[in-house]
């Protein structure tokens, strides 16, 4: 069933991808279900293991990447994170479509495997906006910003490689692309977006 392949989501940070998923979470609450990852960081507060996270140790991490359960995982800050075809099955047999928010680190690694899911990228109308949302959001340095810009320059130049992502989004007007991003979870067939330049 069409609808129920997973839908991988990847954008650069700042884009509105945490927006528009939470948008669609509230607006279908039994239709969708996000997988939950395993991660060798410690919990924080409220958090709580196999609702947030799967919290593992760095050992029981990297035997499962050996035993190849992860579909992809990274490191970030020390901490491993990854996700599990187990995950995804378990949001799949409650009837429900998995949403997977993934870098594109990810998604190069997803690439490799059978998932066979769609693939959604989230862009900036262009790297000017992207650059004044960063720095509107203030939860940032500015030398934090422009690793942030760096990380999307790279991101969208993957992205626009042949047969990367079957459908584009480009987040200028926020309604606009929520319906889009509706339609296509929804199991519909949509025209995407063509990809901003990379200069401003």
């Amino acid at each position: 069933m069409d609808f129920l392949r997973p839908l991988v989501i990847s954008g650069p940070s700042g884009v509105g991808k945490s927006t528009l998923l939470k948008r669609l979470f509230l607006e279908f609450p039994d239709k969708f279900g996000f997988s939950v990852s395993h991660t060798t960081r410690d919990p924080r507060p409220g958090e709580i293991d196999g609702n947030h996270y799967h919290f593992v140790t760095r050992q029981k991490f990297l035997d499962l990447v050996q035993e190849g359960a992860f579909i992809e995982h990274a490191q970030f800050s020390g901490n491993h994170y990854g996700t599990s075809f187990e995950a995804v099955r378990l949001i799949q047999q409650q009837g429900k479509r998995c949403i997977l928010d993934i870098e594109a680190q990810g998604v190069q690694q997803i690439k490799k495997t059978e998932l066979n899911p769609v693939y959604l990228f989230i862009s900036p109308p262009t790297i000017k906006t992207l650059r004044r949302r960063l720095q509107v959001r203030a939860t940032d340095t500015e030398s934090a910003i422009q690793k942030r810009l760096a990380i999307a320059l790279n991101e969208i130049q993957y992205a626009k490689q042949p047969n990367i992502h079957d459908i584009v989004i480009v987040n200028d007007d926020l309604d606009r692309a929520y319906e889009q991003l509706r339609n296509v979870a929804l199991g519909e067939r949509i025209v995407g977006d063509t990809l901003p330049p990379l200069d401003d």
